[in-house]
């Protein structure tokens, strides 16, 4: 089974774009996008650890959808903090907010992202065992960025340990791990960041500049035939489009979506009509919310 969804919805720049503007009285995106897709990466929870209201909202906010997985990021604490070992506390925290998910069975996977400067080093190779023994209760995939990583023997450690590999599409640097069709778990995982070569690596960035960017059907492509290959080795597989500035990752997700399933899909009507000519031959159209 292949999920596809973009990475988050609560941005101000999707409205126009991918939300009606002005929004409907009630208008839930979360909802609105669970319509079109059976997953989302949760990217909040890598800034901080989910409150359990939030997550309870989540789930009731996906009622109507049976079928409906999340994904979410780990809190970067364990990815980016590193200069100190991380707590009782600290792990705990990511638990009790997790657990909503979790016990109403919406996680598909947790999301452990760590940046390119994570390089295959002992002090690294340690801090990863750590980290993922002690978030072991969930299904877990892992992103890095770094080439040192990509020797045979990382892979049958994840295989292992029932840990997912993320094959990831980004703006290519030096040492940077190239784009795999790898499966070691249950769970396969594909992310597409983008290929925003000149914003991805130049100081004083800001996030939406670095994730400014709009694959084509040419493009994207090789990525369907990677993720069918993932799928095939993997109980379920997740497509995350990341490259959210301006809705890109939507237009991305439905284009994807259509490819994995051979036909036209449905998509929001603000989208078509943004993204009119890139969505072209992808979409049918439906009534506006």
């Amino acid at each position: 089974m292949i999920r596809i969804g973009p990475a988050g919805w609560s941005y101000k720049d999707w409205a126009g774009p991918v939300y009606p503007d002005p929004k409907p009285r009630g208008f839930d995106p979360l909802e609105y996008l669970s319509a079109y897709f059976d997953t989302i990466e949760i990217n909040t929870t890598f800034y901080r650890p989910a409150a359990r209201s939030a997550a309870d909202a989540w789930v009731r906010r996906v009622a109507e959808r049976a079928d409906f997985r999340f994904t979410a990021k780990l809190w970067n604490r364990f990815t980016h903090e590193r200069d100190t070992a991380f707590s009782p506390a600290d792990v705990d925290a990511v638990h009790d907010g997790m657990a909503p998910l979790l016990d109403a069975g919406r996680l598909g996977a947790m999301l452990l992202q760590f940046p390119w400067s994570f390089k295959r080093t002992d002090e690294s190779r340690q801090w990863l065992d750590d980290v993922t023994r002690a978030f072991r209760r969930y299904p877990l995939v892992l992103e890095v960025r770094h080439e040192s990583w990509n020797v045979p023997g990382f892979y049958a450690e994840l295989a292992e340990r029932g840990i997912g590999f993320v094959n990831i599409d980004q703006p290519r640097f030096r040492n940077s791990i190239k784009p795999s069709a790898t499966a070691t778990a249950r769970v396969g995982y594909v992310r597409l960041h983008g290929r925003n070569y000149e914003d991805w690596f130049r100081d004083g960035a800001g996030v939406e500049e670095r994730y400014d960017y709009l694959y084509s059907r040419e493009e994207l492509d090789p990525w369907v035939e990677r993720a069918k290959d993932v799928a095939a080795a993997t109980i379920e597989t997740f497509i995350i489009t990341n490259n959210h500035f301006q809705g890109q990752a939507v237009v991305n997700a439905v284009m994807l979506k259509s490819m994995v399933e051979g036909g036209a899909v449905p998509a929001p009507s603000p989208v078509v009509a943004a993204y009119p000519r890139q969505l072209e031959g992808f979409v049918r159209p439906i009534a506006s919310v």
